[in-house]
């Protein structure tokens, strides 16, 4: 594993090749690290890339021509080392490709290319995925970026809130608990109102998942203090909101291409909802970016 880094006079950000994980972005005037800096006394990643699932699958299993398989909750892609294609003083770009090994659990010929393009404060994260291969593939991706929060010494995580740039109305589709698969049940977060306060009770029932949100934008705040992340992820038709537990200092903000399949028995992969179709040789791409102040 490498880590390489974009920088300029405003800030640094600091990628690792195993996953293709964002792991810094640092504001140099005050030196404010603004990603969660995966502390494993509560959760040991970063910002792991979520491919070619997004959730979980019913016994961790789902079907494909005829053919049982096993994926861990958000796929492998975050335990992968990808290949950096190139690196110049603003721009990363990382692959990786299926293999023998990817093929046993996935069935599918595919290049993910993650490109990080930085520009003052504001860094753009582009997802490429390109089937290889003749016929239908089948995937999800997302992200799934963890902010420090508090971000300053002196505030708490309930001293922070989420703008969105529309006032919603919002229903959480809730987990099951213990599996991370949708019970088909939901509860009302949002009734027309732009803001969301921080409670760590909003997780005791695991992440805040969220579907057809009108915002494009949405940003984490606090009134203690002119320190802000924004991010805008046009596009994207699931969100999630998560953190570890009570006292787990970071915020997760993940805009995906695919959601956590539904109790019961395992599915054909087709039905799994969320999932995107690419023809042959065809080249699906997604954005999103983060802004730091």
């Amino acid at each position: 594993m490498s880590i390489a880094y974009l920088e300029n006079e405003l800030v640094r950000v600091g990628v690792k090749s195993h996953g293709a994980e964002l792991c810094s972005f640092l504001k140099k005037s005050e030196n404010l690290e603004f990603i969660w800096q995966a502390d494993a006394q509560f959760w040991n990643r970063h910002a792991p890339v979520l491919f070619p699932i997004v959730g979980r699958l019913p016994q961790d299993q789902y079907l494909h021509q005829g053919q049982t398989y096993s994926l861990p909750q958000h796929g492998f892609a975050r335990d992968q080392e990808f290949t950096v294609l190139s690196q110049t003083l603003d721009q990363l770009v990382y692959e990786l490709r299926s293999s023998e090994q990817s093929l046993q659990v996935y069935p599918f010929q595919f290049a993910l290319r993650i490109f990080y393009t930085l520009q003052d404060q504001t860094l753009e994260v582009k997802y490429q995925v390109q089937n290889l291969a003749e016929g239908e593939m089948l995937f999800s991706i997302g992200a799934h970026p963890a902010f420090n929060c508090p971000l300053t010494p002196n505030t708490t995580f309930e001293d922070y809130y989420l703008e969105f740039s529309h006032p919603e109305t919002l229903a959480r589709y809730l987990l099951e608990d213990g599996t991370g698969l949708q019970n088909g049940q939901t509860e009302p977060v949002l009734d027309n109102m732009a803001i969301l306060p921080l409670r760590y009770s909003h997780y005791e029932k695991d992440a805040l998942v969220f579907k057809n949100v009108r915002s494009e934008k949405i940003a984490l705040k606090c009134d203690q203090h002119p320190h802000y992340v924004q991010m805008q992820f046009a596009g994207f038709p699931y969100l999630g909101i998560w953190t570890k537990r009570p006292g787990a200092p970071f915020l997760c903000l993940e805009p995906w291409h695919g959601i956590a399949g539904s109790a019961g028995s395992p599915l054909e992969l087709s039905q799994k909802e969320g999932m995107v179709s690419l023809g042959s040789h065809q080249t699906f791409e997604a954005a999103y970016t983060i802004a730091i102040g």
